[in-house]
């Protein structure tokens, strides 16, 4: 997913970790800071397994701000976000 990236971006350590709703699992190993990732489905549970925070977005393009998921924390049945972005 992270194809085409800037190679000098400041990366998170870890892995965003998204699950959709029959329990497909979707991840995204050390995701690049300040970059919008848009999510391949409308995940029923979100999890931050990154060394960062991560801001979450209802709609696509990082737009809609929802909240934000600090390191180690999960989110579950948010109604399907769109996008994130990992503060750096």
């Amino acid at each position: 997913m992270a194809t085409g990236l800037a190679t000098n971006a400041q990366a998170a350590t870890g892995a965003l970790r998204y699950f959709s709703i029959s329990g497909q699992e979707f991840r995204v190993d050390n995701p690049p800071d300040n970059v919008c990732i848009n999510l391949l489905v409308r995940p029923d549970l979100t999890t931050n397994q990154t060394n960062k925070a991560m801001n979450v977005y209802s709609g696509a393009d990082c737009t809609s701000f929802f909240f934000t998921l600090d390191p180690g924390r999960s989110a579950a049945h948010t109604g399907g976000p769109r996008s994130v972005r990992i503060i750096g």
